[in-house]
Parts: C-alpha cells; structure tokens; sequence
C-alpha cells in the first residue's frame, strides 16, 4: 500500500553546518528527533550554493497550513527569538527548512503532528 506522506526532497548541508549540528545534538538528543533524520538523509559538501538554507540563513518561505509567507532566520537554540524571527534549528519549521533550496518544497509535520507544506521560496545570507 503506498505512502501517504509525500517523498522529502533532497537536501544538502556544508560539513561545518553537519559538523556543528551532529555536535548540537550530542549534547541535547532527546530535542532533535527529526533533525537528526535530517541530518542522516542530507548530502554533505565542502560547500552549498547561496539558495540553500544553511544556519544563519534568512529564508522567505510559504507556510501552507496558514496560507501566509514568513521570513525567518535559522539559528542555533541559544540565539532563538521568534520575537524577532530568529527561529531555532531544533524547532519543527527550523528541522524542516534546512537544507532546502529556493523553490524547493517538503511535507513536514508542526507541533501537533500535523503534515503541512513549507515552500522555500527565496534564501539570503549575511
């Protein structure tokens, strides 16, 4: 019987980015279940292209579940304050976004468990 959650797509991380976050998640592993999936499934460059969503990134994307486009920072759980957008690595929508590249789409479950789509839709750095 096939899958009803859609395919991830493929996604990509620097080895610092990999590096640091595999690290992060020794420390706090009960907070970064599906991080880690995220991290085992990624492809790992010395380094990735500008439109992919690395730590740090600003990323404009669509939020599905509430029709409405966000921009947000990824960072890391120490820097989050979603006062002022900086959103957490470890949170569900910052575990969904990395790695993504603008244009890209993924099916990925909120707080509650519930799938919604998050498109990336632009990727800024710096």
């Amino acid at each position: 019987m096939p899958s009803k959650t859609p395919a991830r797509p493929p996604i990509q991380l620097s080895e610092t980015d990999a590096d640091r976050l595999f690290l992060l998640l020794d420390r706090a592993p009960a907070d970064g279940g599906r991080l880690r999936e995220e991290l085992e499934r990624a492809q790992v460059r010395a380094k990735v292209p500008d439109t992919v969503v690395a730590m740090n990134s600003t990323v404009e994307f669509l939020d599905d579940a509430h029709g409405e486009t966000r921009t947000v920072q990824l960072v890391y759980p120490g820097q989050a304050d979603i006062a002022v957008g900086k959103v957490s690595v470890l949170s569900p929508v910052g575990a969904g976004l990395l790695g993504l590249k603008a244009g890209q789409s993924i099916h990925w479950p909120d707080r509650d468990g519930r799938l919604r789509a998050l498109r990336v839709l632009k990727v800024s750095r710096g």
